[in-house]
């Protein structure tokens, strides 16, 4: 079984909270990406937005573009999905140029992920039914970006619509397979979910791994009736693997069972004052790659020691 390290540019920089790591540059993410083994990056805002803009940076640092974040609003889009595909159109574009493995899709109608006020009760709640609606229109949308050249990820998320496992179960339930899901061990423990169980049940969705590891006491202590997700953030609620709550050899294991083979993504949404990114980066991969060769996985384009000028 293949697998393929990166990296989230969220580990250096929020475009959420701007004010975390906002003065990081982009050659320092990637320099700093290289030097701690990955091969790969997920593009975030600080990213060029054409290929030929940002493929020469990431030849430059000998990186792939594994994935990026796209904002969707498929949930409250009209039936015919015109605007959401005019929306897309250069993100896909991009990813299809420099062979990204797919989009992922976040849901941002409606989200409070990036809203400091708005308490974690306050998100978003989707019953089946609107949850079934929702599925056949993702599916529609997932079916456009294959037939343009990028399979779509789903990306569950704190502080969105599908939020819990049983809201991802649902949405499985209820979209083609077209929607490939994006697995995020963080999102999901911190959601209450059972992160293990989630891989027994949708494992052969699986096509995009974000290995974000969570401060277990942290999250309990948050009061959701006023904390929001901004706060939880800011409180160290996200780290790396290697540095939280969450067995990584047990997941690394379930996936292999799986047959998941493809990217996994180090991310974890912190303070670089209070976690330096380039120290956290190799804690996050050192942690990663013994979990994954535990599990019987050869690691493509390995090369922890490798020093790239900046």
């Amino acid at each position: 079984m293949n697998a393929k390290l990166g990296i989230a540019p969220i580990a250096w920089s929020n475009d959420d909270l701007p004010e975390l790591g906002g003065q990081t540059t982009l050659e320092t993410c990637l320099q700093e990406s290289r030097a701690a083994g990955f091969s790969g990056v997920e593009t975030g805002g600080k990213f060029p937005k054409t290929s030929a803009e940002l493929g020469p940076k990431l030849a430059a640092f000998g990186l792939s573009l594994a994935s990026g974040w796209y904002s969707g609003t498929v949930l409250d889009a009209p039936d015919d999905l015109a605007a959401e595909k005019e929306k897309v159109s250069d993100q896909l574009k991009l990813f299809r140029d420099l062979g990204a493995a797919c989009l992922a899709y976040g849901e941002t109608a409606g989200t409070i992920q990036n809203i400091r006020t708005a308490p974690l009760e306050t998100r978003r709640r989707l019953d089946e039914d609107q949850i079934r609606t929702y599925g056949h229109r993702l599916t529609r949308f997932a079916e456009y970006c294959a037939e343009m050249g990028v399979p779509l990820a789903f990306h569950h998320h704190m502080g969105t619509g599908i939020e819990t496992e049983e809201d991802l179960d649902l949405l499985m339930r209820h979209t083609g397979e077209a929607v490939g899901l994006l697995y995020d061990t963080g999102h999901m423990r911190f959601a209450g979910g059972d992160h293990l169980r989630v891989i027994e049940k949708h494992g052969r969705r699986i096509i995009h791994v974000h290995a974000k590891d969570v401060r277990d006491p942290v999250i309990a202590s948050l009061d959701r009736a006023h904390d929001s997700f901004l706060d939880a953030v800011l409180a160290g609620a996200f780290t790396v693997p290697g540095d939280g709550s969450i067995n990584f050899d047990a997941v690394a294991r379930r996936l292999a069972d799986a047959g998941y083979q493809g990217w996994f993504i180090v991310e974890a949404e912190q303070d670089p004052v209070k976690a330096p990114p380039a120290e956290y980066a190799i804690i996050g991969y050192r942690a990663l790659s013994a979990a994954l060769q535990k599990a019987g996985y050869n690691i493509l384009g390995e090369n922890t020691h490798e020093r790239v000028a900046g």
